[in-house]
């Protein structure tokens, strides 16, 4: 079927614009003015953009897409500027939603930095205003660390003899007792007293998550759901299932975790890191190692110690040991590696182990995840190494109000180097690291050409040295994560030969304001040639 997207302005690559393009099944075919490209169409379906600006189908190459989805059964306390705010929210959510809190209130987004009085972290006592008959864990927005109860400390047997998780730690107050504060692998303790969502449940919460991000702009996504590949494999088999009936609206590319080595060569040893369908729109990626935490929680693994902590350099989540067996492991499968690091060591003992087990000119793509302090040395090795990157401008938002007190103005100014990267010829791609941020890829790149928070604070951005055009903020969100996945012939460009993946907006991206990016609606969203998502009447 030939269909002709005509009458707009569509970015075909840097500075250059066409009118028209043609779409046979799923394919671009003709690209050209609206003359050119009708007078070769035979009865096709035509789309009007009304002088519109079209851009490719915008790719997250990094994000949750099921726990953004599982959002929705949770209570939400991204809005909250107070403990007391935590507090009203919970119990409302628990009032409202009896039959999905009986068992234990689920929370996330609360942010002590962005508390108007008394900035601390909430503890149990505070959350025992919410409940003390069922267990509570209310997540900060970063997911690195969350506060529990004093139902769910008792259900957990903590007490003051109780040894620390390994990989984590859960705070004590000055008599040993937890306080109700849990970071890293020790969050994964008060979660296992929740009751797993039922399978059919996630199904509906994921399709309903993929209609935000169609209805967004989203086309692609890259995303980390499994927890452990050979534990997670109902999982696995649902989100087939949800492709193999098609009723996915995106595509999607798996992000996977495994709970320790031994799983992850169980796994690798039975041949048993594949997808039984064959579908185009869904693909099996890397293994995602987390090397440190967060650095709002102030785990980010640090060289040197918090500038506001001084006792304090982060935690390691997993060992340059443990991470180098697990990639060389990976290297040896032809198994592309994903890792997290946010603090400047992290990412130098994850430079260091990739350094020892990735092939030369990186031909598996391994990538860093978030990327956030770090020094020009590190950029520069970055780029030597040829190492990809997927970046999450939009932290810059809350993280511009706290990076240089958290490590220090010297080593901020080099931190969050869109641009620097980018010059010395990195792979860049974009993502939200959603549920953590909203999805919504223009509240990202308004950030990434901005550097600056939703008020426009700082005036002239945030080291606006680092700021980025647009056009290099969108290849870096469409061809630049189709790169990650071994894709960037296929999709990321709206040229000759490439997959039908496309945004018509509502403005001009090229020429608004830049402040205003972050406000852009999509008119349509197409994948694979199917419209999967339409504004009004333009259609």
């Amino acid at each position: 079927m030939q269909q002709v997207v005509y009458n707009g302005k569509i970015y075909v690559d840097k500075g250059r614009f066409v009118e028209a393009i043609m779409i046979e099944d799923n394919r671009i075919t003709m690209i050209g003015t609206d003359e050119e490209v009708l007078l070769e169409a035979h009865n096709a379906k035509l789309i009007d953009c009304q002088g519109n600006t079209v851009i490719p189908g915008l790719n997250d190459s990094h994000l949750h897409l099921l726990n953004m989805a599982l959002g929705y059964t949770q209570v939400q306390l991204n809005d909250c500027h107070s403990i007391d705010d935590i507090i009203t929210k919970s119990r409302a959510f628990i009032k409202a939603n009896p039959d999905l809190c009986k068992d234990g209130l689920i929370g996330r987004g609360w942010n002590q930095d962005l508390f108007t009085d008394d900035k601390r972290i909430p503890d149990r006592h505070d959350l025992d205003k919410i409940s003390t008959t069922i267990p509570i864990a209310l997540k900060r927005v970063c997911g690195h660390s969350l506060i529990t109860n004093t139902k769910a400390i008792e259900m957990l047997k903590l007490n003051r003899e109780s040894l620390q998780y390994e990989g984590g730690f859960f705070a004590q107050d000055d008599h040993g007792y937890p306080t109700g504060f849990f970071a890293e692998k020790a969050c994964e303790y008060p979660m296992s007293l929740f009751s797993e969502v039922d399978l059919k449940i996630k199904r509906d919460l994921l399709l309903k998550a993929m209609d935000y991000a169609v209805s967004c702009g989203i086309t692609s996504v890259q995303s980390n759901d499994i927890s452990d590949m050979h534990d997670d494999q109902d999982l696995i088999k649902m989100i087939e299932q949800i492709y193999q009936d098609e009723e996915a609206l995106l595509r999607y590319r798996f992000q996977v975790c495994f709970k320790d080595l031994a799983s992850f060569t169980k796994t690798v040893d039975s041949n048993n890191y594949k997808l039984n369908i064959k579908h185009d729109w869904l693909k099996l990626g890397p293994l995602k190692l987390y090397k440190d935490g967060s650095l709002g929680a102030r785990t980010a693994l640090m060289k040197k110690p918090y500038h506001d902590d001084p006792s304090n350099f982060g935690i390691e989540v997993i060992s340059d040991t443990e991470a180098e067996a697990f990639c060389a492991l990976a290297a040896k499968n032809k198994i592309q590696v994903a890792t997290h690091v946010i603090g400047d060591q992290a990412l130098e003992s994850m430079l260091d182990v990739y350094s020892k087990v990735v092939y030369k000119g990186n031909p598996l793509r391994n990538s860093l995840i978030h990327t956030q302090i770090s020094s020009l040395d590190q950029l520069k090795r970055i780029a030597e190494m040829k190492i990809c990157v997927q970046y999450q401008p939009i932290f810059l938002e809350y993280d511009l109000h706290i990076v240089n007190d958290r490590v220090g103005k010297e080593l901020a100014q080099t931190s969050y180097a869109f641009k620097t990267l980018h010059d010395l010829g990195g792979k860049i791609s974009y993502s939200t690291d959603s549920p953590v941020e909203d999805a919504n890829p223009f509240l990202n790149i308004c950030c990434a050409v901005t550097r600056k928070d939703y008020q426009g604070y700082p005036e002239v951005g945030y080291n606006a040295q680092e700021c980025v055009d647009v056009a290099t903020a969108i290849d870096e969100y469409t061809v630049g994560s189709a790169y990650v996945e071994f894709q960037e012939r296929e999709k990321g460009r709206l040229n000759l030969g490439y997959l039908a993946d496309l945004v018509i907006l509502d403005d001009d991206i090229f020429t608004i304001d830049p402040n205003k990016i972050k406000d852009i609606k999509p008119l349509l969203t197409m994948v694979d040639g199917i419209i999967v998502y339409r504004k009004g009447e333009m259609i």
